[in-house]
């Protein structure tokens, strides 16, 4: 949506936050706050200024709100702290599904054919749309040489579990079975997403990987849900004030779920997976100040103990979600720019 079409609090946020990004660090630090250091971390002063001034704004949360309010303030905060890197090709379209057509957004910016990264955005299977992913989409198809699918699977409460993982893995079937139509070598398709995306991305590898068929090239994860059947310790060291929050984890849940035994899926948690052997190379990023962080790193783990090749990257001192602030300072375009780096040498080299 154009930016003259936008609330004019939103315009003015959008301006302020870009200005205060563009500030030096030591300006950044002194406007604050005392430095926030926890489990051996120091908060960037770029996040920790944003922080603060997000906290001294701070009105209802998505989660208190009726759905479609949660939903569009969402949508909000993506336009306020993200921008559009230019992209050669970008168009709608539909994708057929288990339960009728998926929508889907194409972003070419490589000669073809090249590889194709099929991307699932975040918002805890409940929030979230083509929209709120197009920051991170723009920016991989530019810098990572390759094609990018982004996928608007269904959403709970309306469409609980297993409804995303059904469009997930149908649209990556999709992806290879129809990769000429979007200029791809099918050899060389893998699949992204950030938080409940990054954990549809890595159930549908491991669906995949054990069924017949063609399985990802390659996973990319960002800050992924892994284990929803319990809280680990960086549920209780993060538990709010750092953009995501463990009530809001909780809200998630209670929405994604029919039945809290349904955590124990790996659908649901990829990490109780009983085999991991086999799963497409992945590159998995995880933020300091994050309650999903130690259940990011102990899948990486099992994926290492399992013989998957993976690299793991703690971003120590930044936060959730951080990939769609690619308006505002740099700290999330150093993390997709460092995961762009591992596309080009984990999927783009392969395509062609």
């Amino acid at each position: 949506m154009p930016t003259t079409k936008r609330p004019a609090q939103e315009r003015f946020a959008r301006r302020l936050l870009r200005g205060l990004g563009a500030l030096p660090p030591g300006v950044q630090r002194g406007l604050g706050g005392r430095t926030v250091r926890i489990d051996g971390q120091e908060l960037n002063p770029e996040v920790q200024l944003a922080l603060r001034l997000l906290n001294l704004a701070a009105g209802e949360t998505f989660e208190s709100l009726p759905l479609e309010q949660g939903r569009a303030q969402i949508s909000s905060e993506a336009w306020v702290f993200g921008d559009q890197t230019p992209v050669a090709t970008v168009r709608d379209l539909t994708i057929p599904g288990p339960a009728g057509d998926i929508g889907a957004r194409l972003y070419r910016e490589a000669p073809e054919p090249s590889a194709l990264l099929v991307y699932f955005h975040g918002g805890g299977w409940v929030l979230g749309d083509l929209e709120v992913s197009d920051a991170a989409c723009r920016f991989l198809a530019a810098n990572a040489g390759l094609a990018v699918l982004s996928v608007d699977y269904r959403l709970a409460p309306e469409a609980p579990f297993p409804a995303a993982v059904d469009d997930a893995v149908a649209a990556f079937r999709y992806a290879v079975e129809h990769a000429a139509e979007f200029g791809a070598d099918p050899a060389a398709i893998g699949v992204a997403g950030e938080s409940a995306g990054g954990n549809l991305a890595a159930v549908v590898s491991q669906v995949t990987t054990r069924e017949t068929g063609a399985a990802p090239a390659f996973q990319l994860l960002f800050f992924p849900v892994t284990d929803l059947s319990t809280k680990h310790r960086s549920y209780s060291l993060f538990s709010e004030g750092f953009f995501l929050t463990e009530s809001q984890m909780d809200w998630y849940k209670a929405r994604y779920l029919t039945d809290p035994e349904q955590a124990l899926d790996p659908r649901v948690s990829p990490l109780l997976a009983t085999d991991l052997s086999g799963l497409p190379p992945a590159y998995i990023a995880v933020a300091g100040f994050d309650p999903l962080r130690d259940e990011g790193e102990a899948y990486a783990a099992r994926l290492k103990q399992a013989g998957v090749p993976v690299s793991v990257r703690r971003h120590s001192g930044l936060i959730h979600g951080i990939i769609n602030a690619t308006g505002v300072g740099h700290a999330g375009r150093d993390v997709l720019l460092e995961a762009a780096g591992a596309l080009r040498v984990g999927l783009t080299a392969h395509a062609g």
